[in-house]
This record gives C-alpha cells, structure tokens and sequence, in this order.
C-alpha cells in the first residue's frame, strides 16, 4: 500500500521527500542515495533530488516503501 504524502506547496521535490519521510537524514545524502538505490516514478527510473514530484505521482523506494504525493491545497477554478 502506498504511503500518502500531504504537500502544502504546488510539488515537492524527490530529494525533499526524502528527507520528510526520513529516509535520509540531510539534503546532502540525496545524491549519494539516488545513485545507491532503485527509485521510480510514476514507474520509471529516476535519480535526480531536484526532480518535481506532483500531487497524483507516485514513488517506488526500494526497500524503503511506496508513496503518493497529494495536495492539502483546495484547488480553483478561473
């Protein structure tokens, strides 16, 4: 089952999920991560701490869990 994470912000970024959700303790082991262990998503590979992550994207961390990115933001209409 995936975990869901709550954002206040339009994205989040994948090294900052990462650090939310404690898998690493400082933004400085993102990269050092990333090239270590097998992250998707939205299925595919990726390894970039700056990629933006949206409500509605999914993250596979091997042997660290799944999650869903959701918004605590009400969404508007113009």
């Amino acid at each position: 089952m995936k975990k869901p994470v709550q954002i206040d912000t339009p994205f989040i970024t994948l090294g900052q999920l990462l650090k939310e959700e404690a898998i690493i303790s400082s933004g400085g082991q993102a990269k050092w991560f990333l090239q270590e262990v097998d992250v998707l998503v939205n299925d595919e590979p990726d390894d970039r701490r700056g990629r933006k992550l949206y409500p509605g994207d999914t993250i596979d961390i091997a042997d660290n869990g799944s999650f869903f990115i959701r918004s605590n933001q009400t969404e508007t209409t113009d």
